[in-house]
């Protein structure tokens, strides 16, 4: 199976439809972070077939679940490293403003470059540490993959979120555990479980709001 094919699979799977020129996007996405990652490891994934179902697909599996309308809105990537899942929710969702948060020089670098190469003027990019950065506009939603603590990722990002907005932190197995840690004042009982095409392993998406 080609990338192409296993893209297009597994969006008919997730019943996503994106055009043609977004496919192709996100296609071009692969090509220039295979590029990249062959000297700056941005990934440990290097095959583009498995970019394309552990990365494309696995970031895209979130979008029906987010809480966020098809208008104008914003989202974070917190700690995006090569850009996931913030590229992929961008190419999908051009009506987004989405803002990639990473403190990493060289994925800064990655990040800017695929931005300008891909035409993403929805997209911008913060070099930082996240738990120091203070936005001018707060979010509708902070989402990140990179937070091994669920409480962890609540303590650094809370104060980026709009009252009424959402972190979404996505999981593999289900971290029980992690939930028992939750602080005070966050309800993080949202906790959808997530089917990725071409990806034989537990996904799960945990939403939680925030008390002031």
């Amino acid at each position: 199976m080609t990338p192409r094919a296993a893209l297009d699979l597994g969006l008919a799977e997730l019943r996503l439809a994106l055009p043609d020129a977004a496919r192709a996007q996100l296609m071009d996405y692969v090509t220039l972070l295979e590029k990249w990652n062959r000297t700056y490891n941005l990934t440990g994934v290097d095959d583009p077939l498995r970019m394309v179902s552990h990365h494309l697909l696995d970031s895209l599996v979130v979008l029906p679940h987010l809480p966020m309308s098809r208008d104008a809105s914003s989202l974070a990537d917190a700690g995006s490293g090569a850009g996931l899942p913030g590229i992929p929710l961008a190419v999908a969702r051009p009506e987004w403003r989405v803002v990639l948060v990473e403190a990493s020089e060289k994925k800064t670098a990655f990040l800017r470059q695929a931005a300008l190469e891909l035409g993403l003027r929805n997209v911008d990019i913060h070099q930082g540490r996240v738990e120091e950065w203070r936005p001018a506009q707060r979010f509708a939603i902070v989402i990140s993959r990179a937070f091994a603590e669920l409480a962890r990722f609540i303590a650094t990002c809370r104060h980026l979120i709009v009252p009424g907005g959402v972190l979404a932190a996505m999981k593999g197995v289900l971290p029980s555990a992690e939930l028992a840690r939750v602080p005070p004042g966050c309800d993080c009982g949202q906790v959808i479980a997530l089917k990725t095409p071409l990806v034989d392993a537990a996904r799960h998406l945990v939403l939680c709001r925030v008390g002031d």
